[in-house]
């Protein structure tokens, strides 16, 4: 599992929650504090061979990276037996690190410093490897739960329940978006859609192979251009607002979160169906295209929406009450979603 370390000017109360949840250490200055086992260590900064044996017994040194000689300075730390280097890059930011990981993966921690959830997830990815963890230095809380959701996405799982159908309606046709992602999903696993922000169904992607069609595992037939699912953890995005190159959640059954990019948007008159569920005395809609390949998650599987009927149990999510503001959480705010 990646390591999520945090260095943070401020000590707004926002980042409580993210330090207790999700954070492994806490720097501070020339500390490092391993919330797990409550040990703080001192962080070393050597910057020559000389002061590497001068501080042979540091655990965790913080190293700049800025040429060749810097590279194997690292190198040598990590052969000394350093259990964590905390890496910064003075110019170059991708081939220093796949020098570093090439070089030291599995004999030392390497933890690359950086400052927001992109520069993260290009630590993460580097050479496939990626660093064993990185290094968030940042004073906004918004931009930690992002970095969160990027080094340990298995953290972050929203609580999905089962609804029962009420009815289901077709309707005429309409404009249908598919989102083709750059990634390939599971049964079980797929997008959050529906009519109201505060009520998403679990549509599945095409991952189910039929006698007509070839399954799409990269695609989700997300349902009616109007309705809402999550652009981040935090918002929610119109389907028809999305294009290639944005972000999008995927979420499975359990509840397990993992972003993916859109590879490209299809948006075409299709045949429409309201299906309506009532989970906690409330009920949730979401209108999606009326087709034996649309599929939607249910406790155990999933179940064409052609054959869905009262009674029956799909997956949804639902959000915190209140309204929405071009897509962010107004939770005090009084709207009616019919």
């Amino acid at each position: 599992m990646k390591e999520l370390w945090l260095e943070t000017p401020t000590k707004k109360p926002a980042f409580e929650d993210i330090i207790n949840k999700y954070v492994d250490v806490v720097v501070e200055g020339d500390k490092a504090c391993f919330l797990a086992n409550k040990q703080t260590l001192n962080v070393a900064a050597p910057t020559s061979e000389a002061a590497l044996e001068k501080n042979k017994t540091a655990k965790v040194y913080r190293i700049c990276i800025a040429d060749k000689a810097s590279e194997n300075l690292i190198v040598k730390a990590a052969e000394q037996g350093v259990s964590h280097i905390l890496v910064s890059t003075a110019n170059w930011r991708v081939i220093p690190l796949e020098n570093l990981i090439a070089r030291v993966k599995g004999k030392s921690k390497l933890i690359a410093e950086v400052t927001n959830a992109e520069e993260a997830k290009v630590a993460l990815e580097t050479l496939e490897l990626g660093t064993d963890g990185v290094l968030l230095k940042t004073d906004d809380a918004d931009e930690a739960l992002k970095t969160v959701a990027v080094v340990k996405p298995e953290a972050l799982k929203l609580e999905m329940v089962p609804a029962k159908i009420i009815t289901t309606k077709a309707i005429s046709t309409g404009a249908r978006v598919c989102v083709d992602t750059c990634d390939l999903m599971q049964p079980g696993e797929g997008m959050l859609v529906g009519s109201q922000s505060a009520g998403l169904f679990l549509v599945e992607a095409e991952v189910n192979e039929n006698p007509y069609v070839a399954s799409r595992p990269f695609r989700v037939n997300a349902g009616s251009c109007s309705m809402y699912t999550l652009g981040s953890l935090q918002n929610t995005r119109y389907l028809q607002e999305f294009k290639a190159g944005d972000e999008v959640i995927l979420v499975t059954r359990e509840g397990k979160t993992r972003k993916a990019n859109v590879g490209r948007i299809k948006i075409e008159i299709r045949p429409l169906i309201l299906v309506e569920a009532e989970v906690g005395g409330k009920t949730i809609k979401t209108i999606l295209q009326n087709a034996e390949t649309i599929r939607v998650v249910t406790p155990k599987a999933s179940k064409p929406v052609t054959e869905l009927k009262p009674g029956d149990e799909v997956m949804v999510h639902l959000a915190a009450r209140g309204g929405r503001h071009f897509g962010i959480s107004v939770p005090d705010e009084t709207v009616i979603e019919k």
